[in-house]
């Protein structure tokens, strides 16, 4: 595997892939740079400065997974990696802390003047009275999202004796009140705070949430926070609320656009700027890179990741009870489409027994992403599965039941093709040892294996013998052998495992002895 780090990553998050795959830190590359070398990639990982747009993606043709080492994503057009298969995964815990941290320090220091009388004293004043602060002490703290780092700020300021109020649509008031927040609308929340700190992702409904018409909802005295993202505050009405004094003050770790050259908010005293540092710590960045390195890794491997953007998140429990099933699923849908081919219209999958207890979607993707992968001009990954899917118009439908009988989980797949009906089955024994145990209207256990051969046949003496005759003839070794019939002298199937391909004229001498009725071979060669 080949990755590619095109920003600057800390030490411990590159030696835990150079353990599994050749890594090149290629900082500083322009995007005609990326474009042309992406191609031969098969993970990219990227902080806040490389930009990887649809173009860049497009020629990614081994890429696979793209890591954000951070928390947004704003800069990586998810949607098209989706549509191409590629899973994006971030880190959206591992800046939490710091953070809220540098949230606390910009707040003090916005109530202290801290920065102004730095500059002050250094330049050789003591002017003590120009410098006059606030207490936070019962002082009223804003916070609209109340994620993680917003979560973590909120703790600390009822630590300092802050009354916290926040404004977010998708946090209950249960959990608000177990951190001691109280939940209240936005223009509510504006017109009562002392300090309003923004920690919301950026996207189209976040874009100038705070602009001309809620600045004038603050108090005159009340003073902005921004440690979320530039574009979520309109800096052109955040300038003219503040030199009209319409709020007092604002601090700004992020910027429309960064680095902010030019900007006016620069030229005013009372406005605090740094550098993006939200993430800046000795702690945040290896937390940040090991993490990431973690996931990307995972995701190479068809392993369930728990921070993907474009795929259901897992817990990490959820995470490992699903990870033995995700190859179960991945060869019945290659098994299936090898077998049976043809053109689907209807898809179900019946989950039963211990698996149905488990989430459902990801199976589903994986069944689905085995079964396509191959028949369509797009690679096809768990991740854009199921759009494919509904973009050839296959219905797909699940159901789960705690009833089975014989294992203790089973998963059918249930394909219609017109008029025609199939199904196959499979399940676990044990953590990791697949068998396949309905093909059609066969039952019949059967041990996977790269290179299978499939064939029908009347249940009489002689047919074994004989299909093994033409093998050992063409030098094809016999691995094992699985039989499954309806009845006694009736139709019945036999599934070989063979030691390498089966060349097609061989293939053709088999369908032609008169004791088979049909013959297929089957190669799998990626259900782990």
């Amino acid at each position: 595997m080949k990755i590619l780090v095109s920003d600057p990553l800390s030490p411990q998050g590159v030696e835990l892939l150079q353990q599994q795959a050749q890594v090149d830190l290629r900082p500083r590359l322009s995007p005609e740079e990326l474009r042309q070398s992406i191609g031969d990639y098969d993970a990219l990982i990227v902080r806040s400065s490389t930009r990887v747009t649809a173009d860049i993606i497009d020629a990614g043709r081994r890429l696979k997974v793209i890591g954000r080492a951070g928390v947004g994503v704003d800069n990586i057009d998810v949607a098209r990696a989706t549509e191409r298969g590629i899973i994006v995964v971030n880190v959206p815990e591992a800046n939490t802390v710091s953070a809220a941290e540098l949230t606390l320090a910009l707040l003090v220091s916005l109530a202290r003047n801290i920065p102004a009388a730095n500059y002050s004293v250094k330049r050789g004043g003591w002017e003590r009275e120009r410098f006059m602060g606030m207490e936070l002490n019962r002082k009223t703290l804003g916070i609209i999202g109340l994620g993680h780092v917003g979560s973590e700020v909120g703790r600390r300021a009822r630590a300092l004796g802050m009354l916290v109020l926040a404004c977010d649509p998708h946090i209950s008031a249960e959990h608000a009140a177990k951190i001691g927040v109280k939940l209240v609308e936005l223009p509510e929340l504006l017109r009562q705070s002392d300090f309003v700190s923004l920690h919301v992702p950026l996207m189209p409904s976040t874009r100038h949430l705070i602009g001309a018409e809620q600045l004038a909802l603050m108090k005159p005295e009340a003073m902005l926070i921004n440690c979320a993202r530039g574009g979520v505050v309109d800096e052109e009405a955040l300038y003219r609320a503040l030199v009209e004094k319409k709020i007092a003050g604002a601090a700004l770790d992020v910027f429309e656009k960064e680095p902010p050259a030019g900007s006016p908010l620069l030229e005013l005293d009372n406005v605090i700027a740094t550098p993006h540092l939200g993430a800046l710590t000795r702690e945040a960045q290896a937390y940040v890179a090991l993490q990431v390195a973690e996931q990307v890794l995972k995701a190479l491997s068809g392993e369930p990741v728990t921070s993907a953007v474009n795929v259901p998140s897992l817990m990490p429990e959820a995470a490992a009870a699903l990870e033995p099933y995700l190859p179960l699923m991945r060869l019945l849908g290659s098994f299936y489409m090898q077998l049976f081919g043809g053109s689907i219209d209807e898809i179900e999958i019946v989950y039963s027994g211990e698996v149905a207890s488990l989430p459902l979607a990801p199976l589903t993707s994986a069944c689905l992403a085995g079964l396509l992968q191959g028949i369509t001009d797009v690679p096809v990954t768990p991740v854009n599965a199921l759009l494919v899917a509904k973009r050839r118009g296959i219905r797909v439908r699940e159901s789960s039941t705690a009833e089975v009988k014989s294992y203790s989980s089973l998963v059918q797949v249930n394909v219609r093709e017109g008029a025609a009906a199939h199904r196959l089955a499979g399940t676990l024994l044990g953590h990791d040892d697949i068998r396949i145990t309905q093909i059609g209207d066969y039952r019949i256990e059967v041990v996977p294996a790269r290179y299978m051969l499939i064939t029908t046949h009347h249940d009489r003496p002689g047919v074994v013998g004989k299909v093994g005759t033409l093998l050992g003839a063409e030098n094809v070794n016999i691995a094992s052998m699985q039989l499954g019939r309806k009845s006694v002298g009736g139709e019945a199937m036999m599934v070989l495992q063979v030691d390498q391909r089966i060349p097609d004229g061989v293939m053709e001498k088999l369908r032609q002895l008169d004791v088979i009725g049909s013959a297929r071979f089957v190669e799998l060669s990626s259900w782990r």
